[in-house]
């Protein structure tokens, strides 16, 4: 099964190379072995977080139309050689284990973020983690969130909520306190839909490398976007 994402934010926020540095070392350290990505959009994350620990890594997209430039992507040699991309949803996924299953800025974009999860836990092999980054915060969704079809903004209380059935919460934390303060801007003041490439190129040379310096001062407890990571007890 595909389904149709617009997807006009990916091609910007690949700009925010910054960003997915500071994310990459944070996950880094969990990813390993054979490892799932679900809604790997134009593949972006894949060459900051693939890692030397990494076997193979399926991309799981179910826009085809994305799906199709990751498999540019790897035709150009532009994403490591143990990739390859699958089209659909976790549901086409075949009933394989995986060591980390992927999910960044995507859980979101799901309505049913329990039973995705539950889904997931279910592909995990033995201590294996689902890994979720998403947007922190109910109280700062704003335009943006509704035209790029995000549900939801999550606390990390509620992501220990939908810990799945045979897992239990590694770790929880929250990154890019100083960004805090943009997207608190943007809900109150800007209400903008969508980002310019410049707003995304600021964010990521002036405000990311701040909270670089101020996220280990806050004990990664504040902050706009929130982690967590699921390791199987099974």
């Amino acid at each position: 099964m595909s389904l149709d994402y617009v997807g006009s934010e990916l091609e910007l926020f690949e700009h925010a190379t910054n960003w997915k540095a500071y994310v990459a070392r944070n996950l880094s350290p969990f990813i390993t072995g054979r490892v799932l990505e679900v809604g790997a959009g134009i593949g972006t994350n894949i060459a900051q977080l693939a890692n030397p620990n990494v076997q193979d890594w399926l991309a799981l997209e179910p826009d085809r139309k994305l799906a199709g430039e990751i498999a540019m992507r790897l035709r150009d040699r532009a994403l490591p050689y143990n990739c390859r991309v699958l089209v659909g949803t976790i549901d086409q996924v075949p009933q394989e284990q995986f060591n980390t299953i992927l999910y960044i800025d995507v859980l979101e974009h799901i309505e049913n973020d329990r039973a995705e999860v539950a889904k997931a836990a279910q592909l995990l092999s033995p201590e294996g983690r689902v890994i979720v980054l998403a947007p922190a915060h109910q109280f700062l969704y704003s335009p943006f969130d509704r035209s790029i079809g995000h549900f939801r903004r999550y606390s990390l209380a509620g992501l220990r909520k939908l810990t799945p059935t045979g897992c239990c919460v590694a770790t929880a934390f929250l990154l890019d306190s100083v960004g805090f303060f943009a997207s608190l801007a943007n809900r109150l003041i800007l209400r903008s839909a969508m980002p310019t490439k410049a707003q995304i190129i600021t964010w990521d040379r002036a405000i990311v490398p701040l909270s670089r310096l101020f996220d280990p001062i806050t004990g990664f407890r504040f902050g706009k976007s929130a982690i967590i990571v699921w390791q199987s007890t099974l």
